[in-house]
């Protein structure tokens, strides 16, 4: 485990920009634009607009009017529980294996900001790696179809907002879609299960830091579902992360609201014109639910084969699969 003061280099430029964010930094409030996507054929340049503009500022926007229904998400987040209610030797019948980003790891994560494990469980679903790591229905009867709808109406929507960044950028309208081909053994969104520990018996020393450390995701897109009353998500914007004391502002999770971020792979395809924000998950505060947490993001990740190249070819062309290994294998032990 690398500590803060010996790191090794990532190799990226994007990890060793994240390697220096592992302070508490200070409070600040900020609008996490919301989104409108009704009507959406009929308003697509409307929306397109609105999505770029937040994009370009702060890289955090939230859907509203999405069209994936609540009964919908709710039961993903029934299922959700009833895994990691299973017993631990079940869940290890399933392991995440290093670079694959499929399967269930306890406490793995290490973040280069931090350089100790984030402290939760996760479970991924990657479709084409899931041989042999779904729970039987012995073990989680309904568990793989309520989770393989969930994972296509996610990825639905997210070429929906992708759709209006390539009419923004210039690219045919369903670039990214054909790049996010899910017919495709190629295939590597992620639909990740997570669950945050609770504070048990905890010291007063044990709320100060975060459940997951600051990072930026490395997808083109994160969708994320949060559960009321279950907050901690924190955002820095990138353009205020250059140095000095980082400045970060909290994004409760709200009703029928998906939270959505810009990931670097995204940032890397638009040239850097579309921002890919710092964030992290805080501690619960002692006065708030000190229960476990549990969300759920669906990475919205380029098929391995997709070359990244933006329009005005700022950077050398680079596979999404080289791209992405970079990162999963920098970020885990």
């Amino acid at each position: 485990m690398q500590s803060n003061m010996a790191r090794k280099d990532y190799g990226l430029v994007e990890l060793n920009k994240e390697a220096t964010f592992g302070g508490m930094g200070s409070v600040k409030e900020r609008e996490v634009p919301q989104i409108d996507l009704s009507d959406f054929e009929a308003r697509k340049t409307e929306i397109a607009d609105q999505l770029w503009d937040a994009a370009t500022r702060i890289g955090f926007f939230q859907l509203v009017n999405h069209g994936i229904p609540q009964a919908q998400i709710d039961e993903a987040f029934e299922y959700t529980e009833r895994f990691f209610n299973l017993a631990p030797e079940v869940k290890a019948k399933y392991p995440l294996e290093k670079g694959t980003n499929a399967g269930w790891e306890y406490k793995a994560q290490v973040r280069p900001s931090t350089g100790t494990a984030d402290n939760k469980e996760s479970y991924q679903i990657t479709l084409p790696r899931m041989a042999k790591l779904w729970p039987t229905g012995d073990e989680l009867p309904g568990f793989k179809a309520v989770m393989l709808a969930f994972e296509r109406a996610n990825w639905a929507l997210g070429m929906k907002v992708l759709s209006c960044f390539a009419l923004k950028l210039g690219f045919e309208p369903d670039f990214f879609t054909e790049a996010h081909d899910p017919m495709s053994p190629e295939y590597q969104c992620t639909l990740r299960l997570i669950h945050y520990l609770p504070m048990v018996n905890a010291k007063p020393e044990d709320f100060t830091g975060w459940r997951a450390g600051a990072h930026t995701d490395f997808d083109c897109l994160t969708l994320l579902h949060q559960r009321p009353g279950q907050g901690g998500l924190q955002l820095c914007p990138g353009k205020e992360a250059t140095g000095g004391e980082l400045e970060w502002t909290d994004v409760p999770p709200l009703p029928g609201v998906i939270t959505c971020n810009i990931g670097d792979m995204l940032m890397r395809w638009s040239d850097d014109q579309l921002q890919s924000t710092l964030h992290r998950v805080r501690m619960p505060r002692e006065d708030e639910y000190l229960g476990p947490r549990y969300s759920l993001p669906f990475f919205c990740q380029a098929n391995r084969d997709a070359i990244i190249q933006g329009p005005g070819n700022k950077y050398e062309p680079i596979s999404a699969a080289d791209y992405l290994y970079q990162r999963v294998t920098a970020n885990s032990l």
